[in-house]
């Protein structure tokens, strides 16, 4: 979701936000380590053979207080032989300001680790830690992100800041917007129609206090499916009166969670009866007669989903570094598509079969099996939402 919400959230009164969508961004450590930072950045600027001291003579045109110097980025790229940036970056004068974001931007990185190096292209910095940077910038944003990147290769040569990319976005309207919107208002708002979309369905239980979980829940899943279920370099046109944010609308995070859900309730509904004796437990697959399955739905699930899943992850998940250039993509709509079409496709098939059915024992061998095929999809539900992290529920 920070893919969408990040460029738009980097203020401060923002954070909150980020911590209701449980978004785990970087930040700077901030505090005392700040100002030795930013001491540090300019004593590399009196060193730098691309920076040049503000002409303030007569004649000079007159320059903002705060400008310390000048520095070159046009020769600096042309140096370097970077591929990709803007070509009308030239000249930038440095603040005091821009040399804070720097310093904040140097201390989130150190904080950074990967869990797995080789999994990704890696970059080693002082404290040993390893981390590829990527700029998650709105379109209007990349210029000035693209400057402060160059700036940092120039001050900070020995950090390896060549793993540097881009994951642009494209912008996110309102339609008909009455007021602005912020990031918070616009949280409360689908927080509020979720809840009331849950009073419609569930009656007196979803005012209960125990589904607060479950509606702050259901509220960062349709967030975060309206945000990535487009594509990141498009623009994305924000309905706040549309009804998908429902429990209802089949195109919504929510309807995905409430899938999810109903595997989790047969699941402890057979498992319950079991205990009771009504049913034995589930034999091992390798004993199991898999011919039982005979409906179109089972075979549906299996081919288009079970099998192609992980191709599917393999797409979505990798941030691929190209060799020229700084932009890089992320087809986060992948694993939203997938979901929601999953969704639909098994919301249709066990709306159609009985699977928990009469216990008879000439009957278990299809239960069996189909109980087998729906664990496996319930493990893809999750294994899917993950990526996106959002934690399944068991019940709604």
């Amino acid at each position: 979701v920070c893919v969408r919400l990040v460029p738009a959230l980097a203020e401060e009164g923002s954070r909150e936000v980020l911590r209701q969508l449980r978004v785990d961004w970087p930040s700077g450590s901030g505090g005392s380590a700040l100002p030795g930072a930013v001491s540090a950045l300019k004593r590399a600027l009196g060193r730098s053979p691309c920076a040049a001291a503000c002409e303030q003579g007569p004649g000079a045109a007159a320059l903002p207080e705060d400008v310390i110097c000048k520095v070159r980025l046009k020769s600096f790229v042309e140096q370097q032989g970077l591929v990709g940036y803007d070509p009308n970056l030239d000249v930038l004068l440095v603040t005091e300001g821009k040399l804070r974001s720097l310093a904040e931007l140097q201390q989130a990185v150190l904080q950074c680790t990967v869990s797995n190096p080789t999994v990704l292209p890696t970059s080693c910095f002082p404290d040993g830690s390893c981390c590829s940077i990527v700029h998650v910038v709105s379109c209007e944003e990349e210029f000035q992100q693209q400057q402060l990147d160059l700036l940092w290769r120039i001050l900070d040569p020995g950090a390896h800041t060549a793993l540097q990319k881009y994951l642009v976005c494209g912008p996110v309207k309102v339609t008909n917007p009455s007021s602005p919107i912020g990031a918070d208002q616009y949280f409360q708002l689908r927080k509020r129609q979720m809840y009331e979309a849950s009073v419609m369905k569930y009656g007196e239980l979803a005012q209960d206090k125990a589904w607060t979980e479950v509606i702050d829940t259901l509220t960062v899943a349709a967030i975060r499916f309206e945000m990535l279920s487009t594509a990141h370099r498009s623009q994305i046109t924000l309905d706040l009166e549309n009804s998908s944010i429902s429990t209802k609308g089949t195109k919504s995070g929510a309807f995905v969670m409430y899938n999810c859900a109903r595997l989790a309730t047969l699941f402890d509904t057979y498992q319950r009866a079991v205990e009771r004796g009504t049913y034995p437990p589930l034999p091992p697959a390798s004993e199991l007669n898999f011919s039982c399955l005979r409906e179109e739905g089972e075979w549906l699930l299996l081919f288009n989903y079970l099998l192609p899943f992980p191709e599917v992850l393999q797409q979505a998940a990798q941030l691929p570094t190209p060799t020229k250039g700084i932009r890089i993509t992320a087809n986060t709509e992948t694993v939203c598509k997938f979901l929601i079409q999953l969704s639909m496709d098994f919301s249709s098939y066990y709306n159609r079969v009985h699977v928990l059915g009469e216990p008879f024992p000439h009957l278990f061998d299809q239960m069996f099996a189909r109980l087998q095929l729906l664990g496996a999809v319930r493990d893809m539900f999750h294994s899917a939402l993950a990526t996106l992290h959002l934690p399944p529920l068991s019940q709604i």
